[in-house]
């Protein structure tokens, strides 16, 4: 009995110590363990940190799979493609190589006439101090190598001259077209009918009030108004039903002078101005 009692009390203070000694050492070996910057060390060295972020949250993802999944590693081409369709859409709608059609032709004296304006108000003209001769609206002109005598109408508001003909004929001469025409005066009973031949300058189409565009012969015409001899081109019309059977255009009324819409047959009077 005696030899049992001092063994129960060695074996007993050693095992206590032991097992308290281990139970702290655990847990504080487990706490530092895990704040511990060894493992933030090791993350951080080279290219880890930018994919150790991305492979835990797009680990299932895999991009780089898709990537070749794209085609050739086009990745920044898939924006951009529907970029592309927009163009591609457009393109037919404007049908590269077909040129869009031109807006109907306009009528030569209207398409000349705006033109003249345009030039008219692009640049303002000096005017001469020199003396410049007056006209009436109304002047007798002589007309072709016969100097017929006939009555014309100074109007600024047409662009080019005009002269009855009648019986017109085109022909060719020497490899050149020329018309065949008689001028006359409709207005008056016994006028005389004169036959003349000039080169055909071009073909004009001028619209008619009744808005229907009309094709005119135009020839070079050599007259004579007062003491001034003009060369111009005059449209060849029927203008029976116009009180004058010659029309100067303000082509022409420009190398002549002045208009006095208030008077006429002022030529012969040579007033200056």
């Amino acid at each position: 009995m005696p030899v049992g009692l001092f063994a129960a009390p060695e074996t007993a203070k050693p095992v206590a110590p032991e097992k308290a000694a281990e139970a702290p050492a655990k847990g504080k070996e487990e706490a530092p363990v895990k704040p511990a910057t060894g493992k933030d060390k090791e993350a951080t060295p080279p290219a880890k940190p930018a994919p150790s972020p991305a492979k835990p949250a797009n680990s299932k993802e895999v991009t780089p799979p898709a990537k070749p999944a794209n085609g050739k590693e086009t990745v920044p081409t898939t924006p951009t493609e529907p970029k592309e369709t927009v163009p591609a859409t457009e393109m037919p709608a404007t049908k590269e190589g077909v040129p869009t059609p031109p807006p109907a032709a306009e009528d030569d004296e209207a398409a000349a006439e705006r033109k003249e304006a345009d030039a008219g108000t692009a640049v303002a003209r000096p005017v001469s101090s020199d003396p410049v001769q007056v006209y009436g609206w109304r002047e007798w002109v002589l007309v072709g190598q016969t100097q017929m005598k006939l009555a014309a109408k100074l109007d600024t508001g047409a662009l080019t001259s005009s002269i009855h003909a009648e019986e017109k004929e085109l022909f060719e001469r020497d490899g050149k077209k020329w018309v065949r025409f008689i001028v006359t005066d409709p207005g008056e009973k016994n006028s005389p009918r004169t036959r003349i031949e000039a080169p055909l300058v071009r073909i004009a189409h001028i619209k008619d009030p009744g808005g229907k565009s009309e094709a005119r012969e135009v020839v070079r015409l050599n007259f004579t108004l007062g003491e001034r001899k003009l060369r111009a081109d005059f449209t060849l019309n029927n203008r029976s039903n116009m009180l004058s059977p010659v029309l100067i255009g303000r082509t022409t009324i420009k190398e002549l002078g002045w208009v006095d819409p208030s008077r006429a047959y002022l030529a012969d009077q040579k007033i200056l101005r």
